[in-house]
């Protein structure tokens, strides 16, 4: 992941990370606007289901690690971590700024 700073122009400023899949055909680009302040689009607590650019899945090694990292940074559980047949462990976590994301294990 890539990460810097960047002055758009006198009124906007912001950092932009960049992450980039392990086969290298794929990216998400993530931006904080620090100038002009960000404007909310509706509430911080919307179900993982509302439209719009959430959730996005990410494949994890350690669930339980990654979800109690994500808490340490004022992050809460969507509903509840969930367990899909033997397959995979999932949930939907809610940022302090109301995006959702979804870490994924693959059990063996």
């Amino acid at each position: 992941m890539a990460s810097a700073p960047v002055l758009c122009s006198r009124r906007h400023e912001q950092d932009i990370a960049v992450l980039r899949a392990p086969d290298g055909h794929g990216r998400i680009e993530l931006a904080k606007f620090h100038t002009p302040k960000a404007i909310t689009s509706g509430p911080k607590d919307a179900p993982a289901n509302t439209l719009g650019i959430r959730p996005i899945m990410f494949a994890v090694d350690d669930i339980d690690g990654v979800v109690a990292r994500l808490r340490t940074h004022g992050a809460e559980l969507v509903g509840e971590l969930a367990q899909y047949e033997s397959s995979h462990r999932l949930c939907y976590v809610r940022g302090p700024e109301g995006i959702i994301v979804g870490p994924a294990e693959q059990l063996s």
